[in-house]
């Protein structure tokens, strides 16, 4: 027995048979879309090289153009703030921190007076060198990712000093498609999606910067057209569905006719989803799975409540840090606990402990340079260090004051050993003790566990389980180290399988390993969120689901229709029979029918 989870209204298969002018791309933001093409062009920032005898005036322009850039990415970022969240924004902190790079402004300026050119000869030359060097290491994801930052800032410095202008999404104030090569994150930050109302590029895919905002801000998406820019011409106008990736370019009215009628029902179907705000997440025969929300900030708590999730499933207090000039003090913390714990009004908070390292870097906390730091030093590593030990004992007192106010549950990241956790569980033991013996009033019910993504900690979850009490699956990150591939790499892009039969295998052993032991298992990456990956994971059992704001209500409502023992049925299936991820997809069909 098959199960209708959407209205064929809007995902149609057999659409192209009908379309004579139509792209295909990758879906990467629900949403259906009719309206006029905006292609989002780039300025000619070409130059010439040019011997100065002033360098002096050289690096003042170019000191001119460090700031500007700063400034416009303060305000882009503001912006980013309040319609993405926090951690949407955190990529614009790697930008900013690239514009502050004091070796690669001193080499800049170096270059600028030792062999007498123009500012943007000295620009171009050092950011070259240092983006060749960042995407030589093809081991090293962290720093291909900082070669794409490089690029992004050396681009707006450069228009600086030409005193060219970059495209301003920001300034579109009509109904439109937006058309680009590529969406750099400041350029999908500034999208208002009152007019936006969905963009296609020729690069990118369902993990990148773009399309994770476009989620957040819920604008229809479709990437990696190849060549959408060398068809469409400003004004064209365009029919897009960012649930089946299909783009038609000046469709007939018939054409027409049918986005615009799927884009309603999609609207529909959206307004149906907000009606189950306030209803229990069970299956179709009763089974309650609960359904939490991702947050980086208190001001995200607002987005947890009015989609209803029913928990934050993490809490990543990371952005504490990154968003201040030193260490936040014991009492800033406890704020920021206290007020995202009063505003969950008793519901569970799984609150993670710092995540420093790898791609976010404090600026005053001095950290070693590593040639892979996503595999070094870094989260709980730091936090049970000699180096780290006083920043996590800190935070630790702010969380158990505050868990008063609320259902607090700690986490802790980055565990690959069982020493490891004990040795943060002492810390938590010995500041529970020390401020009880303050006369500090702390609760007496709060769960410890880990964040599993590693698979070490992975295969050994039946040992981890005797100690902890619950784990919380982070599949983004388990995803990455488990097929040895970067998810934004568009090269081993293809390397990034949630459905793969060896990541299926490992989250299920994580599950039964929980549930042997008594415990729960929740999951925070973004696995969780996935329609197609939700069948499965309701089959192996998992208990908490955490996911964007934005998915819960969808995902309650296909819940709504599951059926527990033939997710169960499927879940073996895939586990046993499958081989490849498309194995897994192809069996779903007998289970669960997404038309």
């Amino acid at each position: 027995m098959q199960l209708l989870l959407s209205q064929k209204q809007w995902k149609k298969k057999d659409w192209h048979k009908e379309m004579t002018e139509m792209l295909k791309g990758i879906a990467a933001s629900d949403g259906v879309a009719v309206a006029k093409a905006y292609l989002l062009v780039q300025p000619d920032l070409s130059f010439e090289t040019v011997t100065v005898e002033d360098t002096n005036a050289e690096e003042a322009r170019l000191d001119v153009a460090l700031k500007a850039s700063q400034d416009e990415l303060s305000v882009i970022r503001e912006k980013a703030v309040g319609t993405l969240g926090e951690e949407a924004a955190q990529v614009f902190d790697a930008h900013l921190m690239v514009l502050a790079d004091p070796e690669m402004i001193s080499q800049i300026k170096e270059t600028i007076r030792a062999k007498k050119v123009n500012a943007e000869a000295g620009l171009k030359e050092v950011t070259d060198m240092f983006i060749t060097i960042f995407e030589g290491m093809e081991d090293n994801p962290y720093m291909q990712e900082r070669a794409a930052d490089i690029r992004d800032v050396t681009k707006r410095v450069l228009a600086n000093l030409l005193g060219k202008k970059l495209p301003n999404p920001a300034s579109i104030n009509e109904e439109v498609i937006v058309i680009a090569h590529d969406l750099t994150p400041s350029d999908t930050a500034q999208l208002d999606k009152n007019f936006v109302k969905a963009f296609v590029t020729n690069i990118g895919g369902r993990t990148s910067h773009s399309a994770i905002m476009a989620r957040t801000l819920e604008i229809a998406a479709v990437l990696g057209t190849n060549n959408i820019t060398e068809i469409v011409k400003d004004g064209d106008i365009l029919a897009v569905n960012g649930i089946t990736g299909e783009v038609i370019i000046n469709p007939t009215d018939e054409q027409a006719a049918e986005f615009k009628a799927a884009g309603e029902a999609y609207a529909k179907q959206k307004a149906e989803w907000a009606l189950l705000k306030d209803a229990k997440t069970v299956t179709a025969d009763g089974k309650h799975f609960e359904l939490a929300a991702n947050i980086g900030t208190p001001k995200d708590v607002e987005g947890v409540n009015d989609n209803g999730a029913e928990a934050v499933g993490l809490y990543r207090t990371e952005f504490l840090y990154m968003d201040s000039q030193d260490f936040p003090t014991e009492d800033e913390q406890y704020e920021a606990y206290k007020a995202v714990l009063e505003g969950m009004n008793g519901k569970p908070v799984v609150v993670r402990t710092m995540d420093i390292g790898g791609d976010k870097e404090l600026p005053y906390f001095d950290m070693p340079h590593e040639m892979n730091p996503f595999l070094g030093f870094r989260a709980l590593r730091i936090s049970i260090s000699e180096t780290g030990d006083a920043m996590f004992r800190t935070q630790i007192r702010a969380l158990l004051r505050a868990s008063v106010h609320g259902q607090l549950r700690i986490m802790f990241p980055m565990v690959a050993l069982l020493k490891e956790f004990r040795a943060a569980k002492a810390v938590f033991d010995e500041e529970k003790a020390n401020l009880l013996a303050e006369g500090v009033a702390v609760a007496d019910n709060i769960q410890v566990g880990i964040m599993i993504e590693i698979p070490a900690a992975a295969m050994l979850a039946d040992q981890f389980a005797k100690e902890v009490d619950f784990f919380s699956i982070g599949t983004n990150d388990l995803i990455q180290y488990t097929m040895a591939a970067d998810r934004m790499n568009e090269q081993v892009s293809y390397l990034y399988q949630p459905y793969n039969p060896s990541i299926l295998r490992l989250i299920n052993n994580v599950i039964k390993a929980a549930h042997a032991e008594g415990k729960w298992a929740g999951m925070c990456g973004e696995m969780a969120g996935d329609q197609q990956a939700v069948p499965l994971l309701v089959g192996m059992g998992l208990d908490e689901f955490s996911m964007s704001a934005t998915s819960v209500l969808r995902t309650r409502s296909l819940m709504k229709k599951l059926d527990t023992a033939k997710m169960e049925e499927y879940a073996n299936r895939a586990l046993t029979e499958c081989s490849t991820m498309e194995e897994v997809l192809e069996l779903q069909k007998e289970y669960v029918n997404f038309d």
